[in-house]
């Protein structure tokens, strides 16, 4: 018979969490033993300096993985909460929230995600809930929309793909960098042409994992970064616009621009950052509208403009407004 709080555990070697089975509601296969049934000895193997103690292995033959069932309804749901909170965050919502009520309940408590964010140091997202004592954990520890790039494809890496573009000249091109940037993930660019080479994205708030109480209430920095140069055979002049928007997508509440002395020719080729911190915007910002462009000085055919990569949008939570 099917036993509702039994899970099927399988632990990796070195590994910090379980990967689970399917949930309580599955058989024992065949080949299992039953209590019905006499079971064979179990045999254990240690391991000390890495090699194995037990004559039933050699030393090179460690097991991959061990796989066992156990019974967790009779534990008390402090003992649970904690054994749960060990599996991945993915079999959590996806398997073990359909098992019962009561795993249900335990997965969706806020303190299931606090001990994950404890365990793993998400700073951010502790401070966060510090100021916001009503923060939905389990959302934000999922889309996890702090400190990291909101910004898809920042580097080309899938060509134009999740950028609205308008071309200019012979339209956008991805290159190679003409010269290092210092922590990029890749070493490709965007390349404009001789004519305003335009590209945007618009970032959804909500979408990335936060909620309206948060933006409006505790107003988290909104960081911008962009990084440009030229090729130094050629001039080129970069622009960016940076807007913060209301639900309807077309109220701009905060605005951020900037236009740059152009790049001569004969230049280096080293790349130049652009950063801004958005600050007390005030309520009701749901988007973020990133938008930048690029063009050559000397109108010729290719590829010669304005070079830009990295380009970032970082939600951080060092200056929180705090309940009022």
């Amino acid at each position: 018979m099917a036993h509702k709080g039994r899970i099927d555990v399988h632990i990796l070697p070195g590994a910090d969490h379980f990967t689970m089975g399917q949930g309580g509601s599955q058989e024992l296969p065949p080949d299992q033993p039953t209590s019905g049934r006499e079971e064979p000895p179990a045999k254990l193997t240690s391991y000390q300096g890495g090699k194995s103690t037990s004559s039933a292995y050699s030393a090179v033959q460690r097991p991959q993985h061990v796989a066992f069932f156990m019974d967790l309804e009779p534990f008390p749901e402090e003992i649970l909460l904690l054994i749960l909170s060990f599996v991945r965050a993915r079999d959590l919502v996806l398997r073990c929230r359909l098992v019962s009520r009561r795993w249900r309940r335990l997965v969706d408590s806020p303190s299931m995600w606090r001990i994950k964010c404890e365990r793993e140091h998400r700073r951010e997202l502790l401070l966060a809930a510090e100021m916001c004592p009503d923060i939905s954990w389990q959302r934000v520890y999922l889309k996890t929309p702090f400190s990291r790039n909101l910004l898809r494809n920042p580097f080309g890496a899938e060509q134009l793909k999740y950028w609205d573009v308008t071309n200019g000249g012979d339209g956008w091109k991805v290159e190679a960098n003409c010269s290092e940037l210092e922590g990029a993930e890749r070493p490709t660019c965007f390349v404009s042409s001789f004519g305003w080479c335009k590209k945007s994205q618009t970032i959804d708030l909500l979408q990335e994992g936060l909620s309206e109480h948060f933006l409006d209430v505790h107003q988290p920095s909104i960081c911008i970064s962009d990084w440009y140069a030229g090729r130094h055979d050629c001039g080129c002049v970069y622009r960016i616009n940076v807007e913060l928007l209301a639900a309807n997508k077309n109220t701009v509440l905060k605005e951020f621009s900037l236009a740059p002395e152009p790049i001569p020719q004969w230049n280096d080729t080293r790349y130049h950052q652009v950063s801004y911190e958005f600050r007390h915007y005030g309520p009701s910002v749901r988007y973020v509208k990133f938008k930048h462009k690029g063009k050559d000085t000397k109108f010729w055919k290719g590829w010669y403009g304005a070079r830009i990569t990295n380009s970032s949008v970082t939600v951080k939570c060092h200056n929180l407004e705090p309940c009022t």
